[in-house]
This record gives C-alpha cells, sequence and structure tokens, in this order.
C-alpha cells in the first residue's frame, strides 16, 4: 500500500512510522522529534527516490500442500513504501518443500486428481463431456493438460496447483507455472547446492580430497587390500583397466562386491548407509562410485589375476577425521589379507641324494665367501647429510624386512616407523629402489636406517617407485643421527 507524507500531518504519528503516544501524553508533538523526521526525509535523502522500501517480517510457513509425500509449504511478507521510493528488493513469496511419509499404495496422484474434476462437463463450446486423465507430452509440463480418455487430443485447464510434481520421476515442483527444484536449503527455486564437503553452499574448506594410485604388483594371485574407505567418506570413486576385479569388504569381514573368488553381477549394491554402482565394461574396465557419506569403514580390495597396472581411488574426506584414516592404513599396512610371504636370500636348496657329511673329525672354520661388490665411495659428512635431506622427497626411518637383487637393480621391502619429510603420503610398508646388484650404500637386512629417497615416476604412469640414489643418504638409525637430521631440516634453503 502506497502511503504519502503530508508534512501538515507530521505529528500524527503512526504505528511502524515513527513511534506511539505514551500514556497521559498530551498529544502535542515534540518539535525536537518532528526536525528529526523532517531532515530524514527533506535533507538527508534529498527529497528524491530514497531507495528501496521495507519489507514486513515474514508470516509463518503454511500448511503443506499435501496430505502425503512431497508437497510445499509457503511464506509471503508486504513491502512498504512511499511513492518516492524504490520498490523492495526480493521476493514476496518463498516457497520450501515438505516431506510427509509416503503416500499408500494405489493414492492417486495430484496431477491425476486435477484433471479428474473436469470429468462429465463440457469444454470446447461443445455439450459433449469426457474423462480425463494427464498427458505429459505438452510443452509446459505445469499446465493442466489432460487427455480425453478414448480421443486423439489434450485440453489444457491453465496451470496445474502450486505443489503439483512437474512429471513423474522428477524433484521438481511446479509453482505459478514454472518447473522449479529445491536447492539444499530446502527453498524451491534456490541456487544453494551442497559441496563435496556435505555442507550447504560450502565452499569445500571443511574436508579434504583424497586421490592416490594404488600400484602395487603383487607377487601372487588373491585379494590384496588397496585402501581403507572411512566413516564419513563423499563421492567415492574407484576405476581401473585389467582383468582384475575390485572387491568391497565391509568392516564386519563380510563382501559385498567380488568376494569369496566369485564375481558379482553390475548393477546397485546397499552398503554402509550408501548406494554403490558396480559397473563392468565390455572391455577390461571397471568401476565403482558411491555418493556417501558412509557410515561406517570400508576395505576396497583388488582380485588379482593379472599384474596390477594400477587402480585409481579417490574420495572426500572430513578434515577431523584425516588423522585417524592415516593411522587406520598405517595400521593395515597396505598388505594382502592373507599373510605376505616375505622375500629372503636364495639358499641353495637341499638335495635329498646329497651324501651325508662325516660325522668324525673337527668342525672345521668357514671361511666366508669373498664379496663380489666393490667398496662404496665415502658418504659421511654434514655437507652430503643436507644435500640429500634438502633435495629428496622423503626422509624416514626404517627397518629393512626383506632383499631382492636383480639384474639391474635391488629391491628393499621397509617398513616406515617414522617420518621426517614427505611431498605425498607414505604407507607402512613400503618398496625402497636402489640401482645396480652392488647398491652404494648397502642395507644389511633387520637393521634400522635414516634414509633420503626420491619418487620417480615413469613416463607413462605405470610405475611410481621410491628410488635411494647412488652415494645417497642411508645412515644406521641412532639418537645422535636423529638429532643431526632434525637440525639439517632447519637449514634447507626455502
Amino acid at each position: 500500500m502506497r502511503r504519502r507524507v503530508d508534512p501538515g500531518q507530521m505529528g500524527k504519528l503512526r504505528p511502524g512510522e515513527v513511534e506511539r503516544l505514551a500514556p497521559g501524553h498530551t498529544g502535542r508533538p515534540r518539535p525536537l522529534w518532528n526536525l528529526l523526521l523532517w531532515t530524514l526525509l527533506s535533507c538527508g535523502l534529498g527529497g528524491s527516490a530514497q531507495g528501496p522500501g521495507e519489507w514486513t517480517p515474514w508470516r509463518s510457513w503454511s500448511r503443506c500442500s499435501s496430505s502425503c509425500g512431497r508437497g510445499l509449504s509457503v511464506r509471503s511478507r508486504r513491502c512498504i513504501w512511499f511513492p518516492e521510493e524504490e520498490p523492495c528488493w526480493g521476493d514476496s513469496h518463498e516457497y520450501r518443500l515438505c516431506q510427509l511419509p509416503d503416500c499408500p499404495p494405489g493414492a492417486v496422484p495430484f496431477r491425476d486428481l486435477q484433471c479428474a474434476l473436469y470429468n462429465g462437463r463440457p469444454v470446447l463450446g461443445t455439450q459433449e463431456a469426457y474423462r480425463w486423465v494427464p498427458f505429459y507430452g505438452a510443452p509446459n509440463q505445469c499446465d493442466l493438460n489432460c487427455l480425453a480418455e478414448g480421443h486423439a487430443f489434450y485440453h489444457t485447464f491453465g496451470r496445474v496447483l502450486d505443489g503439483t510434481p512437474c512429471s513423474p520421476g522428477t524433484r521438481g515442483l511446479c509453482v505459478a507455472g514454472r518447473c522449479l527444484s529445491a536447492g539444499c536449503d530446502g527453498l524451491l527455486g534456490s541456487d544453494a547446492r551442497e559441496d563435496h564437503c556435505g555442507r550447504c553452499g560450502g565452499a569445500n574448506d571443511s574436508c579434504l580430497f583424497v586421490q592416490r594410485v594404488f600400484r602395487d604388483a603383487g607377487t601372487f594371485a588373491g585379494y590384496w587390500n588397496v585402501t581403507v574407505i572411512p566413516e564419513g567418506a563423499r563421492h567415492i570413486r574407484a576405476a581401473h583397466r585389467s582383468r582384475n576385479h575390485l572387491a568391497l569388504m565391509r568392516g564386519d569381514g563380510r563382501y559385498v562386491l567380488n568376494g569369496n573368488w566369485a564375481v558379482s553381477p553390475p548393477g546397485t549394491y546397499e552398503v554402509a548407509g550408501t548406494r554403490v554402482v558396480y559397473t563392468r565394461a565390455a572391455g577390461p574396465e571397471e568401476t565403482l562410485h558411491a555418493a556417501g557419506p558412509t557410515s561406517q569403514d570400508l576395505l576396497l580390495q583388488v582380485l588379482l589375476q593379472e599384474p596390477n597396472p594400477g587402480i585409481e581411488f579417490e574420495f572426500w574426506l572430513p578434515r577431523e577425521l584425516y588423522g585417524p584414516f592415516q593411522a587406520r592404513a598405517q595400521a593395515l599396512g597396505w598388505s594382502p589379507r592373507q599373510p605376505q610371504p616375505r622375500e629372503v636370500e636364495p639358499q641353495a636348496p637341499e638335495s635329498p641324494m646329497a651324501p651325508a657329511a662325516p660325522a668324525a673329525g673337527p668342525p672345521r672354520p668357514l671361511t666366508p665367501a669373498p664379496d663380489p661388490c666393490p667398496p662404496c665411495p665415502d658418504s659421511r659428512g654434514r655437507a652430503h647429510r643436507l644435500l640429500h635431506y634438502c633435495g629428496s622427497d622423503f626422509v624416514f626411518r626404517a627397518q629393512v624386512l626383506g632383499r631382492l637383487r636383480q639384474a639391474q637393480e635391488t629391491r628393499y621391502e621397509v617398513r616406515v616407523q617414522l617420518v621426517y619429510k614427505n611431498r605425498s603420503p607414505l604407507r607402512a610398508l613400503e618398496y625402497v629402489w636402489a640401482p645396480g646388484r652392488c647398491p652404494c650404500p648397502p642395507l644389511a637386512l633387520h637393521r634400522e636406517y635414516l634414509l633420503a629417497v626420491q619418487r620417480l615416476v615413469s613416463p607413462d604412469g605405470t610405475q611410481d617407485r621410491l628410488l635411494l640414489p647412488h652415494a645417497g643418504y642411508a645412515r644406521p638409525w641412532s639418537p645422535a643421527e636423529d638429532s643431526r637430521v632434525r637440525l639439517a631440516a632447519r637449514r634447507c634453503p626455502v
């Protein structure tokens, strides 16, 4: 409603505009208050366009438009503005989604009821009556388009009532002739969307994106652990291209997919409070997708039947859950579910046909075989330590569990015990590669070392290794060496 302010009526106060008269007041306007109003209306605002008007407070939300299933609720407000002002900015009505218990089986849909209101009524300027059912092939799905049963034409009876579903199987609802979808805030027509962390209108700043490639080749066929998918994970994806199969296990050890050496059919599987979509293409491609969030930990495995070319996996995780996830992943060891065979130094097999050793005679001392490896260059000193610490990708304390010498390189299996520097997360069990059959410096089995290694990724991305350079930094661990490494960390150039 438009209202004019007459300067001659300035003393006639109205609620909501100036103030109410106090009880016992004489009714005479106060000069100071009149002067203030006149200043605001005439001087302060220039007497011209004075900006937008003001909204009244929102009224209460109406009842849901439906008695069951999905419907909408509306609330409204009024704009109070003067002729010199612009209208209020914003909407006078807001619509939000309301979700009631599902409609019972056999309930008549809302659009069907609206078409049925015209059954038996003459239309189109004739006296012939028809029975009407919804028609969904018309351009505007928020018009009440009804098909005459037994005839090849439809008629539009205006708009559908607010809250009518736009079409079967969709989430949109019709409001004032438009099909609107609800944002994450529940308001129809809202652009608010959940971020990857599940926060409405968020900016992905409350969670972390975990994205890795599992490249362990595996030394035997069977189930190998890939990663823990922790509780609270969202937007989960895993994919690979090989004849191997992804397997998914619950926290209680029961398989959801491809367990117990049996391949599951593609489809949707309910687990941990979310739906996992499992696809397997005609080629060697296999994928897992889940929106999340997961309500419990899941274990992703791979059933190896051929060498692993790499398994890509990713998910979003709340920041506060990332530390526990790392701890669980390291406790898991990233090792196969069944006991992992250790790699030991090869020994000559005992032949059952070999002659027995003579029982008599004094024992002869064993003569050590000559070491075929030449001596290593001297790699001691503070400058050497600083050079390799600052130039490496990873520095950590580890125990050597196994060693395998190959034609042109040596592979150590180590257990990571303490990390001083890392460019990306390390697993509890890692392979460290050194060039040549006689690496320098050599690592002895079961000893603990401080290692400075580099990450080496092949151009085609099929190999991702930790490399101990020739004459690199590999010192036996001791409290003194630990202090020296910590000191080197503070002297690296920024």
